[in-house]
């Protein structure tokens, strides 16, 4: 099956634009917009409309204007644009720290990847690019709100379910163990609160050399996941970093910074699976003093819940957001059965 032929999801179509695919219009002052469109449909403006039709069957970078001569630039959205955009349950990660962790974690295609707290699934998306159909992600979601929330952006995405994608609600230490061979995982993402408590899990199931990376959003979660990874015994000298973006302001020989910038949104810290039976070797240097206390900080798992704002999705929220997959799940695959070609005996008339 090649890229063309395999079910793609409007964001990664070519060709004209078709019912069914998000457009991302971009007005005269570069406010972004993301519409579905529909055969009939309008798209409303306080400044005039323009119908959906004006736009199926265009090629992208059409520029469509309003009733009121408002014009629009209608591309469709990349990946970045449909994350920040995309139905949330919980807060995604943000494409500059997805293209960390893809990168970072070394993730390539064909890798069996294992994620643990899919949240929305913005990381999913960046993953299952990066794993391609050849490849494997088993996604693992303790809260079935969020799993859900999460199968619907990723269909929605896709236009369908991905090949490499599997969804599993429960515990990674319960899930892991009887989902996957021991020594079989090449790669594991853990965003979750405390995710020194997979340790056992994790090392387990990773192969000799695997990478296990960490998204955690306090310092306190990030000292704590390396001491007790250094001290674990299995695993390498764990890394940690940070990424700030900053954007630019270009107009004419205005160029200078932008005021606002994307800061710290998490910390990333990978480490390596050792060879079983092998310890890994205890790195020789001075600490600083104070670096170590008498007692080790304990952070329990209920306050670091309270400090990061994990909420559950209201009921209402949730219906309205399954109403919404619904429908957009209808339009495809009603757009699927208009793109077939004829059979039966008159399919040579046609």
């Amino acid at each position: 099956m090649t890229i063309d032929d395999q079910p793609t999801g409007a964001a990664m179509r070519r060709g004209p634009f078709r019912p069914g695919d998000k457009v991302q219009l971009t007005d005269p002052k570069g406010r972004l917009t993301t519409i579905t469109l529909t055969d009939g449909g309008v798209y409303h403006t306080h400044r005039g409309s323009f119908e959906h039709d004006q736009l199926i069957g265009a090629p992208e970078g059409t520029v469509v204007a309003t009733t009121a001569g408002i014009e629009y630039l209608a591309l469709r959205p990349l990946l970045g644009d449909f994350v920040l955009s995309m139905p949330r349950g919980a807060a995604v990660i943000y494409p500059k720290d997805a293209a960390q962790i893809v990168t970072q974690a070394d993730v390539f295609p064909g890798a069996r990847v294992v994620e643990a707290g899919v949240g929305s699934g913005a990381l999913s998306l960046s993953l299952l690019r990066a794993v391609g159909d050849g490849g494997s992600l088993l996604s693992v979601e303790r809260r079935e709100d969020f799993a859900e929330i999460a199968r619907g952006n990723i269909e929605d995405f896709f236009g369908a379910e991905h090949p490499a994608w599997s969804l599993r609600i429960g515990d990674l230490a319960d899930v892991l163990p009887e989902a996957v061979e021991p020594g079989s995982v090449d790669r594991i993402i853990l965003d979750m609160l405390a995710p020194w408590e997979n340790f056992d899990a994790v090392a387990e199931a990773l192969v000799p050399g695997g990478v296990l990376l960490a998204y955690v959003a306090t310092a306190t979660q990030l000292s704590r996941f390396a001491e007790d990874a250094k001290s674990d015994g299995r695993f390498t000298e764990p890394v940690a970093w940070e990424s700030m973006v900053r954007g630019w302001h270009l107009e004419g020989l205005a160029v200078r910074p932008e005021h606002r910038m994307i800061g710290h949104t998490g910390f990333l810290v990978t480490t390596r699976r050792m060879a079983p039976g092998t310890t890994a070797p205890i790195r020789r240097r001075r600490p600083a003093p104070g670096a170590y206390a008498e007692e080790a900080v304990q952070v329990e798992e209920e306050q670091l819940s309270a400090d990061l704002g994990e909420r559950d999705v209201s009921p209402k929220k949730l219906r309205k957001l399954r109403r919404s997959f619904d429908a957009r799940r209808r339009a495809r695959e009603g757009d699927q059965q208009t793109d077939q070609p004829p059979t039966g005996p008159d399919a040579d008339l046609e």
